[in-house]
């Protein structure tokens, strides 16, 4: 019978000096094992009763219980928190011989008993601590109320395909000399950290194991990872896998360091794959030691467990019934597609389009896609990328879009996020796919030419095996990940299902008024899809789609005549160039211009200048601004009589909201945060809230980001700060990350900059703080309509700034242009302006922002 003898504080352990631990958690226990024998732990132990529940941390190697210390720390109300130390490990007892997989869930069998452990439990667990932790939890699972897992893994691959550094570390020349006779093992885990840990962490880390007596389980612990089929642990880690279906109602979360060298993305794939009920929070940059290089993963921990756990909430929703989006029903020999090229214009009807379609969803079954699949799409805009797409639906897979407005390596990370099944696209795209390391079985659209036949996964292989969590229902499956455009951090998949898809697809429909006599000129690649689906021709401009502002008008005006548009769906930066250059228009080529009865233009604030001059270009068209995001679009509208007549304001009006959306206003606190549920009140400046039926199923692999942006029942918080006016029109005032906060109070960015472009010698404007949270200073950062060098501004154009700001500026300083995203080169990056003016105030080196 398991009890314990003693409960102690741990007089002997060193832990007082050590970065966020609380010496009074450190902890004795006395416990007889399995055989017997007395064995003292140590633990860290919050010593909370545990009027709501016991959080359980279990270490991996070669690590200890420090690594739970912000658990411990930000425990919620009624938590008790136990981080264990497992024997050899850490500082509890060190043993004579090494201790089995099976061994060890009998020791944390036996010292979850001895310390009373009842009532409901979450486990949490990272590397090897996985497994020993989910076998613990199989014997307890009626009392097993959640999981929390980071970086580890139930399942491992067969001998020569395991992580290379464990390969290393188990090396018969190798392996006692890097995990006992000297700290390079230890050394090197706390080296897996990005971004790099303070020396006093990584001290921490390593002091347990100063000696090789104490180093001595390090080396077992590596041993005994059952990378054969007759290893000694290989039937315990067998078993704890197959019985993971006993824990399929306890919910899960997923903490994952992606650039982990150890637990690759496999590990993630084949955990989810084993609890696809999990949730999964992916940190973009984040390595093994997931909680120290994402201090945040604690709190985001104790967030997830007062919803999913606490609250009892929901793991899956009920999904409403409805057919995948596919080709509408269309004359067939009436133009579907037109692409203008330098060579003439090519057409295609819908009769070849469908064909088309048939023949590369055909192609996509025989390579394996199956419904739930995702298949990231690499294709450019025009008739071949229209065909995938639908061709992917057909098969009843997801298709995942990145373009490449992120750039190549955030594209490349987007991909990557994702994790398709399968790539579709030309072998330019293929080569590509494989330098950037992007998974998924490769399918090529067009024929593979010999040179590129040669190239490591280039080829018509048949796909890796994809995880249930991917088998969608028949009733409203995923349609899509997109993403977005990283303005203000790494770009997020945003999934979307047929049902959300279908509702944004009748909101624009009743938007423009849209019927089978009209054509689509779309100049926002994405775009050129609504075309098969609401059965009328589109056409792509030629232009580079990485870059809007390479639109031209003789480019805009070939698309209109190629397909006889009627409508444009373009960004503010491409409409930007098409004004531009207007006067390169021939009398013939302003003709097909005239028939345009309508523009959409979004993904940022349009100029109203800009708007005027495209009016002159096209004077048949409505001109309207929607406003919108990847989350959900469109939200507003509004169309340029009605922005004439509401002028300037503290903001750029966007209009009211569209038919089934309604808009709430979170009010923003001293500190320029917005804390409070969503309220429709007029002129009270917070973050914008949305509800709508085309608002996005999720963030992809980001439950943290997820369960922020979502946290109000039936709401999307959009990230976006601004108010309602007295007529219900919605005016946008900046990001929430770009509020400065002053000590008289936020100031948000966009209604000054707007009064700076209006009224100085100015053609662009930027509002950003500088200092710290609650006392930053304004800072205005302007492009001078004369040239200047960069760094302050001179004292006419200075004071021609403040007096057009309307509040107290610390600085006006130049810059040759403003930094803007990719994607739309439209939305300004202050965060980064905001570095460079901190810096270039404190006399650093006057470099570019």
């Amino acid at each position: 019978m398991t009890e314990s003898l003693l409960i102690a504080p741990a007089a002997s352990v060193e832990c007082g000096s050590m970065p966020g631990l609380d010496a009074a958690w450190s902890r004795e226990v006395a416990v007889i094992d399995r055989d017997g024998v007395p064995r003292t732990w140590h633990v860290l132990d919050n010593g909370v009763a545990p009027t709501e529940g016991t959080l359980l941390c279990v270490h991996g190697n070669p690590t200890w219980s420090y690594l739970w210390r912000r658990f411990l720390a930000s425990a919620a109300p009624g938590w008790r928190v136990v981080a264990v130390d497992q024997l050899g490990m850490g500082y509890s007892e060190r043993l004579n011989r090494p201790r089995t997989l099976a061994e060890r869930i009998d020791d944390l069998d036996s010292l979850t008993a001895a310390l009373g452990m009842t009532g409901r439990i979450v486990v949490a667990a990272h590397d090897w601590g996985g497994p020993i932790s989910l076998g613990w939890a199989e014997r307890h699972h009626d009392q097993v109320a959640g999981v929390i897992l980071a970086n580890t893994g139930v399942s491992l691959p067969a001998e020569g395909r395991a992580p290379f550094l464990i390969r290393l570390a188990r090396s018969r020349l190798l392996h006692q000399v890097v995990c006992v006779r000297t700290g390079t093992f230890v050394r090197g885990a706390a080296l897996l950290t990005r971004p790099p840990l303070s020396p006093g962490v990584r001290a921490a880390l390593r002091a347990p194991y100063s000696s090789a007596e104490r180093r001595q389980a390090v080396g077992d612990f590596v041993a005994d990872i059952p990378l054969t089929v007759n290893h000694p642990s290989r039937g315990a880690l067998d078993r704890m896998s197959s019985g993971l279906a006993d824990l399929s109602g306890v919910p899960v979360l997923l903490l994952w360091g992606p650039r982990d060298p150890v637990f690759s993305l496999a590990f993630l794939r084949d955990l989810e794959h084993q609890l696809p009920q999990a949730d999964v929070h992916r940190y973009a940059g984040a390595s093994h030691l997931v909680t120290e290089d994402v201090p945040e993963a604690a709190d985001h921990a104790w967030t997830w467990i007062r919803t999913r756990v606490s609250e009892l909430a929901p793991m899956s929703a009920g999904r409403p019934l409805g057919p995948a989006i596919d080709v509408a029903t269309s004359p067939g020999s009436a133009t579907a597609i037109a692409e203008p090229g330098r060579g003439g214009t090519r057409r295609t009807t819908f009769i070849e389009l469908t064909a088309r379609i048939d023949a590369i969803a055909e192609t996509l079954r025989h390579a394996g896609v199956r419904a739930g699949h995702r298949v990231a799409v690499l294709v450019p805009p025009g008739l071949e990328l229209t065909a995938a797409v639908y061709a992917c639906w057909r098969a009843g897979a997801s298709i995942v879009v990145a373009d490449t407005g992120l750039g190549w390596r955030r594209m490349a990370n987007a991909l990557r996020s994702a994790d398709p099944d399968h790539l579709i696209g030309i072998s330019a795209a293929m080569v590509a796919a494989v330098a950037l390391r992007i998974p998924g079985q490769r399918i090529l659209i067009d024929d593979l030419p010999k040179p590129i036949r040669q190239v490591p996964g280039a080829s018509r292989n048949g796909p890796r095996a994809a995880s249930p969590m991917r088998s969608e229902p028949i009733a409203d499956p995923e349609a899509a990940v997109l993403f977005t455009s990283g303005a203000t951090g790494p770009p997020k998949g945003v999934v979307y299902r047929h049902s959300q898809l279908r509702a944004q697809l009748e909101l624009v429909c009743a938007l423009c008024g849209i019927t089978r006599d009209d054509r689509l000129v779309a100049a926002f690649a994405p775009f050129a899809l609504y075309g098969p689906a609401l059965g009328i021709g589109a056409a792509v401009p030629r232009m580079d789609v990485t870059q809007p502002g390479t639109l031209t008008a003789i480019a805009l005006a070939d698309a209109a005549a190629a397909v006889g548009g009627t409508l444009v769906f373009a960004s503010p930066a491409a409409l930007r160039n098409v004004v531009a250059t207007a006067s390169q228009l021939t009398a013939s080529q302003r003709v097909p211009l005239a028939r345009i009865r309508l523009v959409l233009s979004a993904g940022a604030p349009v100029a109203l200048p800009l708007l005027r001059d495209l009016q002159r270009l096209l004077p048949a068209a409505e001109i309207h601004t929607p406003y919108g995001m990847t989350e959900v679009l469109p939200v507003t509208d509004i169309a340029l009589p009605e922005l004439e007549k509401v002028g300037l304001g503290n903001g750029v009006c966007v209009g009211h909201a569209l038919p089934g959306v309604r808009l709430g206003i979170s009010p923003l606190d001293a500190l320029g945060w917005a804390p409070d549920a969503p309220l429709h009140t007029v002129d009270v400046t917070g973050e914008i809230c949305v509800s709508a039926g085309h608002v996005k199923d999720r963030y992809d692999r980001l439950w943290a980001t997820e369960q922020a942006s979502s946290r109000d029942p039936g709401w999307h918080r959009t990230g976006d700060v601004g108010h309602l006016d007295a007529a219900g029109r919605l005016w946008v005032e900046g990001r929430l990350a770009h509020v400065i906060t002053t000590a008289d109070g936020p100031i948000t960015p966009v209604g000054a900059e707007q009064r700076i472009e209006a009224q100085a010698p100015v053609t662009g404007a930027a509002l950003v703080g500088v200092g710290p949270q609650g006392t930053q200073q304004p800072v205005a950062v302007v492009v001078p309509a004369a040239s200047a060098r960069r760094g302050l501004a001179d004292d006419e154009l200075a004071r021609a700034v403040r007096a057009a700001a309307e509040i107290p500026l610390a600085a006006v300083l130049t810059v040759r242009s403003l930094p803007v995203d990719i994607r739309h080169a439209s939305k300004i990056d202050r965060t980064r302006l905001a570095r460079w003016a901190g810096g270039v105030l404190v006399g650093a080196r006057m470099g570019r922002p």
